[in-house]
C-alpha cells in the first residue's frame, strides 16, 4: 500500500519544531521534517487547517527531503496574532518570518500552498525572502480575488444575493461545534468531491473543527474580500496550479484564472471528481508535482535560469 494513504489525523512527528517571529511580532509554530541537507519545500496550509493537513505529503517527502510545515497566524498550535492582525499583508509578512528562519542564506525551496495558503503565495510574491528563496510553486485549490462571487457552495444562480450569502457564510461567528455525522455530511458537501472515503472526510472534519472560531471568522472576512490579482503577477517563479473539478469553494474558474495570469505558468492539472481539499483527496498527485519541482528547479538550479530567460524575454 502506499504511503500516502496514511490518515491526516495521525500526523508525523516533526525532527525539530521553533518559532518564528513574524513583523508584528506574532509566534508561529514550525515544524521540520526530514534530512537537513535535503532538497527544501514549505508548505502553507489554507483556512481553518493546520499542519496536520500535508501529513501525506510530509510522509513521503520527508524521506528524502526537508519539508517545513507550519500553522497561520491563529490556527493549530500558532497563537492569536500581535498588532499586525489578520490580512493578507500579515499572510506575507509570516511567510516570509518562517522563510527566513527555517533556510539557510540562499537556500532554494519549492512553496506550496492549497487555499489560503496559495493566497500567502500570491500576497508574498514580490517580498524579498521569496526572491531569495523561492525555487518554484504549487499552488493548489486557490484563487486571487473574486472568492464569495464565484463560490458555488450556495446552490444558487450567480448574483448579488449569493456573493452577499456566501459572504455571511464566510465570516459566519457560530461556533462549528463537535464532530459529529451530520457535520460530516455537510463538510463533505462543502469542501470534498462526492468520491472522497469516509477516512479522509473523517480527517478532514477533524482538522477544520478544531480551528479556533476567532481565526476562523477573522479569516474568513478576509477572503470574502480579497484581492491579490495584481499580486499574483508578480509571482516571477516557476509555478504548476492543481483544482479540482468538484471544488465548491474555489471553483476550476479560479484555477484558469490563475494559470492565465501566472508570468511563469507550468500550467493547469484539473483532477476530475475531487473537491477542495485536493492535498487530502488526492495526495499522491499533489506529492507527485511537488518532486517534479524540486527535480526541476531544486536539485537542477535552474530557477533563477528561468527567472532570467523571463526577464530577457
Amino acid at each position: 500500500m502506499s504511503r500516502l494513504l496514511h490518515r491526516t489525523d495521525a500526523p508525523p512527528v516533526p525532527v525539530r519544531e521553533l518559532t518564528a517571529l513574524s513583523a508584528d511580532g506574532s509566534s508561529l509554530h514550525v515544524e521540520l521534517h526530514g534530512p537537513e541537507d535535503a532538497p527544501a519545500v514549505v508548505l502553507a496550509h489554507g483556512w481553518t487547517c493546520n499542519t496536520h493537513f500535508w501529513a501525506a505529503q510530509v510522509r513521503d517527502l520527508a524521506v528524502d527531503h526537508r519539508v517545513v510545515v507550519y500553522d497561520q497566524r491563529g490556527h493549530g498550535r500558532t497563537p492569536e496574532p500581535g498588532p499586525g492582525g489578520y490580512s493578507t499583508r500579515a499572510l506575507a509578512d509570516d511567510l516570509e518570518a518562517v522563510l527566513r528562519a527555517t533556510l539557510a542564506p540562499g537556500q532554494k525551496a519549492v512553496l506550496g500552498g492549497h487555499s489560503m495558503g496559495g493566497m500567502t503565495l500570491m500576497a508574498a510574491a514580490g517580498r524579498a525572502a521569496v526572491r531569495e528563496h523561492g525555487a518554484a510553486v504549487l499552488l493548489c485549490s486557490t484563487g486571487s480575488s473574486r472568492l464569495t462571487a464565484e463560490s458555488l457552495v450556495l446552490p444558487m444562480r450567480a448574483g448579488a444575493l449569493r456573493t452577499r450569502l456566501t459572504a455571511k457564510i464566510l465570516g459566519a461567528p457560530a461556533p462549528l461545534g463537535p464532530v459529529t455525522g451530520m457535520s460530516k455530511v455537510i463538510l463533505r458537501y462543502v469542501t470534498m468531491g462526492r468520491g472522497s472515503s469516509p477516512e479522509r472526510v473523517d480527517a478532514c472534519a477533524r482538522i477544520v473543527h478544531a480551528c479556533p472560531r476567532k481565526a476562523r471568522v477573522a479569516w474568513g472576512q478576509v477572503l470574502g474580500e480579497l484581492d491579490l490579482e495584481a499580486r499574483l503577477r508578480e509571482l516571477r517563479l516557476p509555478t504548476a496550479v492543481i483544482a479540482g473539478t468538484e471544488d465548491r469553494l474555489t471553483p476550476p474558474v479560479h484555477a484558469r484564472a490563475v494559470e492565465a495570469a501566472l508570468p511563469l505558468s507550468l500550467g493547469l492539472t484539473e483532477l476530475t471528481g475531487m473537491g477542495h481539499m485536493t492535498p487530502v483527496e488526492a495526495p499522491e498527485v499533489v506529492t507527485a508535482k511537488l518532486r517534479e519541482l524540486v527535480a526541476a528547479y531544486v536539485t537542477v538550479d535552474s530557477a533563477a535560469q528561468a527567472v532570467s530567460e523571463e526577464e530577457v524575454a
